[in-house]
């Protein structure tokens, strides 16, 4: 078995090597680079690739004999680049070695979670007999948010002579690394200018085409034996050639050390210049190398969730990535939550609502980081005012997919890589993502008592948000009701009914009861806000007693429907056609895409009743049991156990699974009601980006939702831990499969309050502190508080 900290690789499999690269991507929540082998260039197997936090730029391309405009995030020029051959005395020159050479007779990579470094071991060995070992290990210092180092040592075996290295700095990078959009424009960089300084710096200068951005990258290359460097140059490439003595018992120590830097740093300066003088002025490897752990581990202090066997290392793994993606240099970014990290190029870098399933853990462990992220959205609130009056409507509608300037960046066509063909896609239509925002801000007001944050920025967002909902629900006289009509759920597979002429479907569960809950929050914080700044927002919202009364009225009379005894998923659900589901996994390999299945065969998901992922039931993921039937009892609905549990089995049979989302919203429910068959989709949470469920996502970029949710499983889901105004409420559920936990959280300004879940007790420690008391809401609502300074255990009843 593995260390408990460590993950390896210990083959080289062309197959499976992009989802190495992806799960081995090092970052500093700044900048991260895949976790690509130095010899690589890109191809059908490899993919090195750079992405910087917030770079987006727009290309135009012509598809389906239409123009389209799309904005990526920018893979930016490759630092890592390093090729070699051995020169022996006794033979001609070889040939460049890299992973595809025949030569290659072992690899093996390591990813170190606790000290945050890739190393990559290769030996080659040739018919002659001569052997050459080459070891890579490689860092994004994770202190420094502009530096990266990468240091290669060469030992032969069996042979002497000399070995050429070629140290690359590589800008001639296109956006290629997913297949389905190779059809689109990718030449993002352009105005390539490259360079070596005298002392042995390379530089390279670019910007990006549309946007502007001016970007300046520089590696300072050191190398042992010393020697003279060749150097040759392009617009494009900066090589640095060195031609290096190498004896058996004396290895050649080859160290790149990088430095990104750009306008969108503050304060902005010239980014070549900046990005020479700090390579040229970092520390040397061991020295980075220290300091770089020593930073892993204050971060690691605060946000590990330990949990036993395998479970707590896919744990790390999973925390270990959400950290390179959303660090506390995310606090100094204008930067949201990428769905797919900052590890490719898959959903072009886009924000969706993913940060509900990772903001809980940010805010219980780094609130100023998820703070960050609420800012990158309050930034963008003018952009979602005005898309809403563009719609005809009121308040602010966000975008399903955000970029750098918060309009709607969804695309409007999307390629069924089973037919071939070029679709409508209408995701835009999920307005559910504005409920998302809401449902953030208020986790974050109540996990850390930010009065300063909820009572401006985010009483901004939250009465915005609200005002969207209120005016797009329309009364419907037969009903008795408020609708809100022509969206598309989190389902996805539904976006129009059988037949309809336009998209959109009416009164989707989720969507109506989400708008109820933040139509009562944006009243209840309205409520306690100071009367001059009620006053302020009032003027500038144009919201008078009448809009409140109306709000009220919303938030009690939004239709939801039902049939058979279930919520229904949408007006209309129960309806549609029953799938046989048995015919398409007989016939199916694999039926998670199903809407592409179906598509090819000139259907559509629209006519059944077929989920791609969790809808209804994500209701059971945002709100407990408790929660969740006085926001059904506010509506004028009944929502027992018996009919929830109903409910959860009714689309538990109808639900393919299309997303990572799916699994660890299903698990996270049937562990809180104690359901058989929680741990198969909790595992399949953990195991979804290591194993690759999707059968090649991964290798696109890690799914940052699932890995933060999986985070959140334990922490909300299995521990019941769950802040509030009232106190620090936890109510475990039994898994067998996760006996026990701990972790260390912040809490209304308490920082290392550290919870212990053992089978049938809890521990809460409170570190010294001048705040007092942490108040506690046990099961069956006991009340208790830990001093500062002081640990309690407590009993939990029997289940």
């Amino acid at each position: 078995m593995n260390a408990p900290w460590c993950w390896e690789y210990h083959r080289y499999d062309p197959k499976t090597e992009r989802l190495v690269e992806s799960l081995c991507t090092l970052g500093n929540g700044r900048f991260a680079t895949r976790g690509s082998a130095p010899e690589s260039v890109a191809d059908d197997i490899h993919y090195p690739g750079t992405y910087l936090a917030g770079c987006y730029d727009r290309l135009t391309s012509t598809v389906a004999g239409r123009k389209i405009s799309n904005e990526d995030m920018v893979r930016l020029p490759d630092w890592t680049g390093l090729r070699y051959r051995c020169l022996p005395d006794d033979a001609p020159p070889g040939d460049w070695l890299t992973l595809d050479h025949p030569t290659l007779r072992h690899c093996r990579v390591t990813l170190d979670l606790q000290a945050g470094t890739l190393t990559r071991r290769m030996l080659f060995h040739d018919a002659e007999g001569r052997r050459l070992a080459v070891t890579h290990t490689r860092l994004v210092h994770i202190g420094d948010p502009y530096l990266a180092a990468q240091r290669t040592a060469f030992s032969a075996y069996g042979w002497h002579g000399r070995i050429e290295i070629e140290s690359v700095l590589d800008g001639d990078v296109a956006n290629a690394g997913v297949d389905r959009y190779r059809a689109l424009a990718g030449q993002h960089l352009v105005e390539h200018r490259a360079g070596v300084e005298a002392e042995g710096t390379a530089w390279l200068a670019c910007t990006t085409a549309t946007s502007r951005l001016r970007i300046g990258l520089a590696v300072r290359t050191w190398a042992r034996p010393a020697a003279p460097a060749g150097r040759a140059c392009t617009a494009t490439t900066a090589r640095q050639t060195y031609v290096l003595p190498i004896r058996r018992a004396k290895p050649v120590v080859v160290v790149k050390t990088a430095a990104l830097c750009t306008s969108l740093d503050r304060p902005w300066d010239d980014p070549v210049r900046n990005s020479v003088e700090h390579a040229g002025h970092a520390a040397d490897f061991p020295t980075l190398l220290a300091s770089h752990r020593a930073s892993w581990q204050r971060l690691w202090n605060e946000g590990e969730v330990e949990a036993p066997g395998e479970t707590g290392r896919v744990l790390r793994l999973h925390a270990f990535h959400v950290l390179q993606t959303l660090s506390p240099h995310t606090v100094e970014l204008d930067a949201g939550a990428p769905a797919r990290g900052l590890h490719g190029e898959a959903y072009r870098g886009h924000v969706f609502w993913d940060e509900v399933f990772v903001l809980p853990y940010l805010a219980l462990h780094f609130p100023e980081t998820a703070r960050a992220l609420l800012t990158y959205r309050h930034r963008r609130l003018p952009a979602a005012r005005a898309a809403a009056r563009r719609a005809g409507a009121h308040g602010a509608m966000f975008p399903w997919q955000s970029g750098s300037s918060g309009a709607e960046e969804t695309q409007r066509l999307h390629l069924n890589p089973h037919s071939g063909r070029w679709l409508p896609d209408h995701s835009h239509l999920q307005h559910h993502v504005g409920s998302a925002i809401a449902w953030n801000v208020w986790r974050y007001g109540e996990a850390t008592g930010d009065t300063g944050f909820m009572h401006g920025p985010g009483a901004e967002l939250l009465l915005h948000i609200a005002r969207f909902w209120a005016g797009a629900a329309s009364w419907d006289t037969g009903l008795g009701r408020y609708r809100i009509r022509g969206v598309v759920g989190p389902d996805e597979y539904h976006d129009a009914y059988p037949d309809a002429p336009a998209p959109g479907i009416d009164d989707n569960a989720y969507t109506n009861v989400t708008a109820a809950w933040v139509l009562a929050r944006a009243l209840d914080l309205y409520g306690t806000l100071p009367a001059a700044r009620r006053a302020e927002l009032r003027t500038r919202l144009a919201v008078g007693p009448d809009d409140l009364r109306d709000w009220e009225d919303v938030s009690r009379r939004l239709f939801v429907p039902f049939h058979r005894d279930v919520i229904s998923q949408f007006h209309g659900y129960g309806d549609l056609a029953e799938l046989d589901w048995d015919a398409y996994r007989s016939r199916y390999h694999d039926i998670r895409r199903l809407d592409r299945i179906l598509e090819a065969e000139g259907d559509t998901p629209n006519r059944y009743q077929a989920s791609k992922q969790a809808d209804t039931l994500m209701l059971g993921y945002l709100f407990r049991p408790v929660e969740l039937a006085r926001l059904f009892s506010r509506l004028g609905y009944r929502l027992d156990d018996e009919i929830w549990r109903r409910t959860v089995a009714y689309y538990l049979r109808r639900t393919c699974h299309g997303s990572t989302l799916s699994s660890l919203v299903h698990g996270w429910i049937l562990a809180r009601q104690q359901g058989g068959g929680a741990w198969r989709y909790c595992q399949e949470a953990l195991l979804s980006d290591i194993t690759d469920v999707q059968g090649g996502t991964t290798g696109e970029g890690i799914h940052l939702g699932a890995m933060g949710g999986t985070l959140d499983l334990v922490e909300r889901g299995i521990v019941g831990l769950d802040p509030a105004t009232d106190g620090l409420h936890i109510d475990p559920v039994p898994l067998s499969e996760v006996p026990a936990s701990s972790f260390s959280v912040c809490y209304l300004g308490h920082r290392d309050v550290r919870i212990s879940f053992r089978p049938g007790r809890i521990g809460v420690r409170v570190p010294p502190s001048p705040l007092g008391p942490v108040p506690l809401v046990l099961p069956g609502n006991r009340r208790a508080s830990v001093s500062a300074g002081q640990e309690r255990w407590f009993s939990l009843p029997k289940q």
